[in-house]
């Protein structure tokens, strides 16, 4: 093994647990934090020291649910997602030199023992904020790229518009030529936000009068493009709102993570209206555009270079506090994507 010149490895390791799976809203008794011998790479593998990690509202369901795209995470094991870091060690055949930036799959811990082929080489010079890599920007640029397709003058509508999704996906439409851009939040601080700094142009609010009501005064010529992470009551009205020829491109169901109800965001639409008015609507993965997550890395560190796109999130500092993060998540305190440093 090779370790970077002059570094002093600590022996443990820090990592956050899940210590109870079910029930919501989640509370400290849903996490442990957990002191561990320091990992040692293998033959192939690589140690990397964390510097920063997201949080996200699907952490959560994560937590509660085993019907998943995606594992679940384990009681008595350590959460993961999400992180950028530092190799600090390496099998000298994984051909990864100590003191190279990677992002990987492996937060919630401070030091993450990794197959060199899981890790992804990050270029130092392309972004002097590491934060970037981690956005939620991706999933919203195959949507509005690849799937509803923005074209120009469209009205495009967002749901969970403060949101880690939400708050790129309103400039990426813009970006894109759309030419009215609505979305909805929990709050007027956050609507007077999304308005202010992040050009929407109207925004809905999920708490105040019925969804459909306000989506006619804000969308009064109807919706072209509808970007959806919430699902239920907003997805419904946004579809009888929509124009002839709609794309619909759903992201998430926070209605059922957000309302303890695990995964499931159960949804009335009207299927004669759907046929009448031609509207398509598609489930969004990055699985079926892995080439996604790439471009928009290019064409988001080229857009905050050129002042084309801003990067709103939340900063948090210590590993201790990401239990914490995910529940204020979840409970709509933030704005943005949530990041932990450690």
């Amino acid at each position: 093994m090779t370790a970077e010149p002059g570094s002093a490895l600590r022996k443990d390791n820090r990592e956050v647990h899940l210590a109870r799976a079910g029930g919501m809203p989640l509370t400290p008794e849903h996490f442990r934090l957990v002191s561990t011998p320091l990992p040692t790479p293998g033959p192939g593998e690589v140690l990397v020291r964390n510097h920063l990690m997201a949080v996200t509202a699907a952490m959560c369901t994560m937590t509660v649910a085993d019907d998943l795209p995606m594992p679940s995470y384990r009681v008595g094991s350590p959460l993961w997602g999400a992180a950028v870091g530092e190799v600090v060690t390496a099998d000298p055949a994984s051909g990864i030199e100590p003191g190279t930036r990677v992002s990987h799959g492996l937060g919630w811990r401070e030091y993450a023992v990794l197959d060199a082929t899981a890790v992804e080489p990050v270029d130092a010079t392309a972004t002097h904020d590491p934060g970037v890599l981690l956005s939620h920007g991706a999933p919203a640029w195959a949507a509005l790229t690849r799937v509803a397709r923005v074209r120009p003058g469209d009205t495009v509508f967002v749901s969970g518009a403060a949101g880690g999704i939400g708050t790129l996906a309103g400039q990426i439409a813009r970006h894109l030529g759309a030419g009215r851009i609505v979305g909805s939040t929990g709050s007027p601080r956050k609507a007077d936000y999304l308005r202010r700094e992040l050009g929407y142009d109207e925004l809905v609010l999920r708490n105040g009068s019925a969804v459909t009501d306000q989506l006619r005064k804000a969308a009064p010529d109807g919706l072209d493009v509808v970007c959806d992470t919430v699902g239920g009551e907003q997805l419904e009205a946004a579809v009888e709102r929509a124009n002839n020829g709609a794309r619909v491109a759903l992201l998430g169901a926070l209605s059922g993570q957000l309302g303890g109800d695990g995964i499931s965001a159960p949804t009335r639409l009207d299927s004669a209206l759907l046929i009448r008015r031609r509207i398509g609507i598609h489930g969004v993965s990055l699985r079926d555009h892995q080439d996604a997550e790439r471009e928009w890395h290019r064409e988001f560190t080229r857009g905050l270079a050129r002042g084309e796109f801003t990067f709103p999130c939340t900063r948090l500092h210590g590993l201790e506090r990401a239990p914490r993060a995910l529940s204020e998540l979840v409970a709509g305190e933030h704005v943005g994507t949530v990041l932990v440093e450690l």
